[in-house]
């Protein structure tokens, strides 16, 4: 009797399994890419398995495939139920920035397959959700009319989308363009692209002007009078290297009037010490984290509260999982998490769900606002799908989202290379290519 209800039981669970064949006999069988062009450019990745169910993850946008493809040999013939098991034999050859890329992605598609195999969204493997909806804030680029009025219309332009939480780009060019925004003449980085060689020096050092910061505070005094305080408020791109802690604390303090919901990176990602230092001075708030790689890389940050908002970015920062690790370390210290996201709408969901599971949650970034074809990629998003500034949070099965092949196709990178064969990828490549010994 007892045998007969197990039957039961198991015959009930496999019901809603996707699958020819139980779970246990899954294997990955190949990893393919599709790169598309977007605000950057999207390396979006496949695995597919032995029972015809496949994965889709994303490398971070302007990251190159191969940090995912280099994998490809660890994978193949591997459960990838197994995601935890995966993610540790891979997350030692990951690193900083893009180069967290591989690892993410990977993790990405392999939660979404897993999804699709027991008929569960990806958001249920990091503990069930806080919320059933996630709110956006939407990145705004430096406009075309750089002037104060420009900016003003440019952020109207995200709150008529329905966001009430919008960013915006302030970058050191405004500061050079400004006359006598800058004292003296800083250092500069030149790139040259044909050698792709940089200059040695830095850039850092720039100090502002007074004028320079009555210029920052002109653009961000306008877009505030635009939209009121009922719209929360973030700076960007301002610091890039460009300045010292120093000069970042003078130009916060200045825009502290404005009740911002935070300053972003206002110094290279690497700075921990520096960002403490801005952090502890301003009561603006300082979000930073999105270049750190897995919980270790942002520890530090944490423990000595470098930064007041966390904003990993989940495409560099190890993934779904890693990433709540992450936010869950934060809340622990009394630290918030909103999630940098500047990707297609594979990346964009895989950070829907991770996002619904963090209870700390302050808001998901949207970057592909002005890329006209961005919510086209994919079937299974609703046409509006950001109502009112949030997200649903899907209830299919893993990601919630398939890709759309015409549109996808139509938008490559490089016409005609949409999930090309990558058997040389099957084996450990040792330099350039693998050496074969007699």
């Amino acid at each position: 009797m007892a045998l007969a209800q197990d039957s039961n039981i198991i015959e009930r669970v496999e019901s809603v399994v996707s699958t020819h064949s139980r779970p246990s006999e899954l294997r990955i069988t190949d990893m393919r890419v599709a790169v598309v062009t977007g605000h950057c450019y999207y390396p979006i990745i496949r695995i597919d398995t032995n029972q015809g169910v496949y994965g889709l993850g994303e490398v971070r946008d302007g990251g190159h495939p191969e940090n995912a493809l280099q994998f490809k040999h660890m994978l193949i013939g591997q459960n990838p139920c197994n995601v935890d098991m995966i993610f540790r034999a891979m997350r030692r050859y990951g690193n900083w920035g893009r180069e967290g890329g591989g690892v993410s992605g990977i993790e990405i598609a392999l939660w979404d397959l897993v999804g699709k195999i027991y008929g569960v969204p990806c958001y249920q493997f990091l503990g069930g959700k806080y919320r059933d909806r996630v709110r956006l804030y939407g990145d705004t680029p430096v406009p075309d009319d750089a002037s104060p009025e420009g900016y003003a219309r440019a952020v109207r332009g995200r709150a008529e989308m329905g966001l009430t939480f919008i960013k915006f780009d302030l970058k050191p060019k405004l500061f050079e363009m400004t006359p006598g925004g800058v004292i003296g003449q800083p250092t500069r980085y030149e790139y040259d692209l044909a050698k792709a060689a940089r200059a040695p020096s830095s850039g850092r050092g720039a100090k502002l002007s007074e004028a320079g910061i009555a210029a920052a505070v002109e653009i961000v005094a306008a877009v505030r009078r635009e939209v009121g305080n009922d719209v929360s408020l973030c700076i960007d791109h301002f610091g890039e290297g460009y300045v010292t802690a120093d000069e970042a604390i003078r130009l916060g303090k200045a825009l502290e009037p404005f009740n911002l919901a935070w300053l972003e990176d206002p110094l290279p990602w690497h700075d921990i010490e520096g960002h403490r230092r801005v952090a502890d001075a301003l009561l603006t708030p300082v979000a930073g984290g999105e270049d750190l790689y897995l919980w270790d890389g942002f520890r530090e940050a944490i423990e000595t509260r470098a930064f007041d908002v966390l904003h990993p970015d989940l495409l560099s920062s190890g993934g779904m999982l890693e990433t709540k690790n992450i936010a869950d370390y934060g809340e622990r210290h009394g630290l918030p998490t909103a999630l940098h996201c500047a990707c297609s709408p594979i990346g964009f969901m895989a950070n829907v769900h991770c996002g619904a599971a963090i209870s700390s949650l302050v808001a998901l970034e949207h970057h592909g606002l002005d890329v006209p074809f961005w919510a086209d990629l994919v079937t299974g998003l609703d046409t509006d799908y950001m109502n009112e500034g949030y997200v649903k949070v899907p209830e299919a099965p893993g990601l919630g989202i398939d890709l759309n092949p015409e549109v996808v196709e139509a938008n490559l990178r490089t016409p005609g290379t949409m999930f090309l064969p990558t058997e040389s990828w099957n084996r450990k490549k040792i330099g350039f290519e693998r050496v074969e010994r007699g």
